[in-house]
């Protein structure tokens, strides 16, 4: 039966718990919670690894100093190995100094560096020395190397004072204390990285706003331009011609006119002149170059002056939170907007118009609504006898443009009675923002 009993030494370690044999129990014991307490130290070093590798560093040091009691703690990378992270070396001092020579913020400058630990640093930096390549230790030295990928790229070393042995279960310790350092400044390393690219990328991404924006001006301005461009030429070519065809002929007729009416005559040849003066000063002023608009309600409102006579009285709304549109949005928009107003110049009478812009979220919509005496159901005959290519409405494809530029981005254009009494035109057009552009490009690819 006693043969068949568990070998107790076995099981606890030790020979026997009787007598002289407790104080072995003891000093297992010790060395134990002394483990234990270096894990909860290894533990709290890191979770720096989200700090910065310096302050990882700086961790591991004191770590390994509080566990031994040590004198002096190096941690220290050798040259080639690990370059993108830092700092190379961190030295701590029994007293509570953290000092590097180089690479560190927080670290002053070493002062009176014992010659073992300065020769380790030289030493371990070089990464020539044979018998750093695997672990020593003394009663006061402790050395362990630090590897990655089955590589030395660095060392891990402490001293302690003479009242102070190192044991060997701290052997252990330091070497998983070096592993998990090196592995999480890599982690910190990359940590850092990715933080920097992300810094980058916020960057590009506002530089990709504002030359959006930009971009956006200057399409809003190019629109606008050519609306001035096309009036200055129906000026010159057609009202300033027939201003001075008038002219002309009433110079021609002037010597078969005789009595009162000579003054009269006079004073319309004088008229005319003055007619065709203002016409080259409009033509020249809608001929200048402009500032980018800064907004579509800007853009509107150019609009509003460009094509609504003086005495018509206009407004621009805009609704919901301005939104970046994507440029064929943008320009259908203005597009829409200058066939309505010429529309509502040339053809209603009005003496009111009113544009109303709107932001949803996937939508905008444009109004435009007079007061003018147009007909939205001989409106609506028109458009679609435009649209059916009947010759009669030939000369009527303002209407139908719009509502063709309306369904080729999605959208449509409807003509209803205004609540000014007039007609108005609604337009709906659907956008897509740059993040949901990007979330739909890729439901595309999948």
């Amino acid at each position: 039966m006693a043969a068949s009993e568990p070998d107790l030494a076995r099981l606890v370690g030790l020979r026997t718990v009787k007598g002289g044999h407790y104080a072995e129990f003891r000093g297992t014991t010790a060395r134990l919670s002394r483990v234990m307490t270096a894990l909860e130290g290894i533990s709290k070093a890191l979770v720096q690894t989200a700090s910065g590798p310096e302050a990882l560093v700086i961790a591991v040091v004191e770590t390994v100093r509080d566990h031994l009691g040590a004198e002096w703690v190096l941690f220290a990378l050798a040259d080639g190995h690990l370059g993108q992270t830092g700092p190379r070396h961190l030295i701590a001092s029994g007293d509570g100094q953290i000092m590097a020579f180089e690479g560190a913020s927080v670290a002053q400058p070493p002062a009176d560096l014992p010659d073992p630990v300065l020769n380790r640093l030289n030493d371990v930096l070089r990464g020539e020395d044979e018998m750093l390549r695997g672990p020593l230790v003394g009663d006061h030295h402790i050395h362990v190397p630090v590897e990655l990928d089955g590589s030395i790229v660095g060392g891990l070393s402490a001293w302690t004072p003479d009242d102070t042995v190192v044991d060997p279960a701290d052997l252990m310790v330091l070497r998983i204390l070096a592993g998990q350092a090196t592995v999480a400044m890599v982690n910190a390393s990359l940590f850092a990285e990715a933080n920097r690219r992300a810094e980058e990328l916020a960057e590009r991404n506002a530089e990709l706003l504002r030359t959006q924006r930009e971009l956006s001006a200057v399409q809003r301005t190019a629109l606008l331009n050519g609306e001035r461009s096309r009036i200055a030429r129906e000026l010159h070519d057609s009202v300033g011609q027939s201003v001075l065809s008038a002219g002309l002929q009433m110079e021609l007729c002037r010597g078969d006119v005789a009595g009162p009416a000579v003054e009269h005559l006079d004073k319309a040849v004088r008229l005319t002149r003055d007619a065709m003066g203002q016409l080259r000063n409009a033509i020249y002023t809608l001929s200048e170059a402009r500032a980018p608009m800064t907004s579509i309600a800007e853009t509107l409102d150019e609009l509003c002056a460009l094509h609504m006579p003086a005495t018509t009285t206009t407004s621009v709304t805009v609704r919901g939170r301005p939104r970046e549109l994507p440029g064929d949005v943008q320009h259908g928009v203005l597009r829409i907007a200058g066939e309505s107003l010429f529309n509502a110049a040339v053809h209603s009478g009005a003496t009111e118009v009113v544009v109303t812009f709107g932001y949803a979220e996937r939508e905008v919509t444009l109004w435009v609504d007079d007061d003018g005496h147009g007909d939205p159901d001989a409106l609506r005959g028109t458009l679609r006898a435009a649209r059916a290519g009947e010759p009669a409405a030939s000369r009527h494809r303002g209407l139908a443009n719009m509502a063709s530029r309306a369904e080729e981005l999605g959208g449509s254009l409807r003509i209803r009675r205004s609540r000014l009494g007039g007609v108005r035109i609604a337009a709906v057009l659907p956008y897509l923002d740059a993040d949901s552009a990007r979330g739909a490009a890729a439901l595309k690819e999948t």
